[in-house]
């Protein structure tokens, strides 16, 4: 894919602020505990969305700061997460001060920052000994009609990346990972809109975008283990990836 059409997808949504926000899923309390160190208490949640990561943080009872670049879901999360400082920023250009944080999450984002130069960034502002955790909940395509979904919407090179073996870059140390399966109870609106809400969908043209989301609603009514359903569960598994900060002889990130 070229860089200029990536771009457009990276920054495409805010105009289906609402779907994301209606249909993407939560995320497993086993992910989000592995990714939680014991001492963290300042979090940031980087390329926040409108806020599906950031709930499970507040939830918990840290003080969150999110970070986030599309003005649309920024507002979004700041409506429905008042307590919570949501700031204009990037992965490569964060608005905080140097060691201000424990911990730095990401959720579904990673894929679309420059990975070398938002770790250098992302070690600025964590504290001696910090932590980057990052995670995605991606399809469960051993499950022959989420099988036949992906082929309707196409699936993205970072999903089939993520799969593999994601190693965070330098300062931080050894990559350790997490693997977790569960199932999202969603109806067939839910399911439409969630796929009206994947980048290449928003970005596609109005006709392609009409005759995908057509594409979807058949699937549903033409699978024998989904047709005449008012619900069932969309299977994920969700991947984690977590690194520390090395310390310094003075406290500081090592010089290596």
């Amino acid at each position: 894919m070229d860089e200029n059409r990536t771009t457009e997808q990276a920054n495409s949504f805010g105009r289906a602020a609402g779907e994301y926000e209606r249909a993407r899923p939560g995320y497993p309390d086993a992910v989000v505990d592995w990714m939680l160190p014991a001492a963290a208490r300042t979090v940031l949640d980087l390329g926040a969305g409108t806020g599906k990561f950031t709930r499970c943080l507040v939830a918990r009872g840290l003080d969150v700061i999110a970070v986030e670049p599309d003005d649309v879901m920024r507002a979004t999360l700041a409506a429905g997460l008042p307590t919570v400082r949501a700031l204009a920023g990037t992965g490569e250009s964060i608005p905080l001060p140097d060691a201000s944080v424990d911990l730095v999450t990401i959720a579904q984002a990673w894929h679309w920052m420059d990975a070398a130069r938002a770790a250098v960034e992302i070690a600025r502002l964590l504290r001696p000994g910090g932590t980057l955790a990052l995670v995605w909940n991606i399809r469960d395509e051993t499950v022959a009609w989420v099988r036949r979904l992906s082929d309707i919407m196409g699936s993205r090179d970072a999903e089939r990346s993520i799969r593999g073996t994601i190693k965070i870059p330098e300062p931080f140390g050894v990559t350790e990972t997490f693997e977790t399966d569960w199932q999202n109870d969603i109806d067939v609106e839910s399911l439409v809109a969630l796929v009206a809400s994947r980048s290449f969908i928003i970005t596609a043209s109005p006709a392609d975008r009409a005759a995908t989301l057509a594409a979807v609603r058949e699937l549903v009514a033409s699978d024998s283990t989904l047709a005449g359903r008012a619900r069932f569960d969309l299977p994920y598994r969700t991947y984690g990836f977590r690194a520390t900060l090395p310390s310094g002889p003075t406290g500081s990130p090592g010089t290596g």
